[in-house]
């Protein structure tokens, strides 16, 4: 589709080659480096399995009730259009848009933290330390860099190591690390896939997983059926 999207022919996949050289192959029209795989790989299997998440718990409440994988996976590709899951790397690229120099970092960090603003990359509802996946997308980001030299990178990193310095000074209650959103965005944007791209490449990374809860809950599951309390007037 982005493809077409870009008035390019689409390009037909090839049983022979491994699956993310193909996906590479269809997205940009030609066979890639081995680097350029090696840094998908990375992300695609860092983000491919995350537990019980919004996406996951879509699809194992269908498959609970004996419907296909099909549309198991389409309810949790559904899951992801809310912009509060999956959809936050780009958004860490218009923040450091948003900056646009060193000079700028602190001042525009201080007026958004002053603001309530959310700053994107930072922070997590499970971790309350630094994501682990960040440092694996880190480590992937810097083996690219070399012979690429992504012009992002040090000023990214310069914008981590001033966030971070000042949400701890600004909610030192409340721990708020680097998330795996904020390495995410580098590296995409480093192997220059444009921000529209973003979710669609999360969601072929996640696919594994949630086809694995599926196939799970259709050995062992019963119907998922929460119960809820009514808390409003009595009559």
């Amino acid at each position: 589709m982005d493809r077409l999207r870009r008035g390019l022919s689409p390009v037909a996949p090839n049983p022979a080659q491994e699956s993310i050289a193909d996906v590479l192959t269809m997205m940009r029209g030609e066979n890639p480096e081995p680097e350029r795989v090696a840094a998908l790989t990375a992300y695609l299997v860092t983000v491919c399995e995350h537990g019980m998440n919004a996406s996951t718990f879509t699809a194992r409440v269908i498959a609970s009730t004996r419907a296909d994988v099909q549309s198991a996976i389409l309810g949790a590709i559904g899951a992801l259009s809310g912009p509060l899951h999956g959809g936050a790397p780009g958004p860490v690229l218009d923040m450091l848009d948003a900056i646009g120099t060193a000079e700028n970092i602190g001042p525009w960090i201080d007026q958004a933290l002053a603001q309530g603003e959310r700053l994107m990359g930072f922070g997590h509802r499970i971790y309350r330390v630094r994501d682990p996946r960040a440092d694996v997308l880190r480590d992937a980001l810097l083996r690219w860099q070399v012979g690429h030299n992504p012009p992002r990178l040090a000023f990214a990193r310069e914008v981590e190591r001033v966030a971070l310095a000042k949400l701890a000074a600004h909610k030192p209650d409340r721990p708020l690390d680097t998330n795996v959103e904020f390495y995410t965005a580098l590296l995409l944007d480093a192997l220059d896939f444009d921000r529209s791209q973003f979710t669609p490449l999360f969601a072929l990374g996640r696919m594994l997983g949630w086809c694995a809860h599926v196939y799970e809950h259709q050995q062992t599951g019963k119907l998922i059926r929460p119960q809820s309390e009514y808390i409003g007037p009595r009559p």
